[in-house]
């Protein structure tokens, strides 16, 4: 990966998460590289540790639009876990 073009966005615990960050990303045209320590993305996913971290860069001139679009993916995020909580209470 040419360090000069990319950017690093964010860093995610676990594989599954920054997958949907990279879709999320890719629906709105920004391009998106995920780098995970070799170990943690192999047969047996590694989710918690320093082996879970996967890093999620995109190019360095989409950088300020992808930020916007991460605070929403999180608000989004949070906003979904909220209501999975008010389900499992009412249930």
């Amino acid at each position: 990966m040419d360090q000069l073009k990319w950017e690093l966005l964010v860093e995610l615990y676990g594989r599954f998460e920054a997958e949907l960050l990279k879709s999320y990303l890719e629906a709105e045209e920004i391009q998106v590289q995920l780098f995970q320590e070799g170990t943690g993305q192999d047969i047996y996913p590694v989710n918690i540790g320093p082996l879970a971290m996967v890093q999620v860069f995109v190019p360095k001139e989409k950088i300020e639009d992808a930020r916007i679009l991460l605070a929403s993916f999180e608000a989004s995020h949070e906003n979904d876990q909220e209501t999975d909580s008010d389900i499992r209470e009412g249930e």
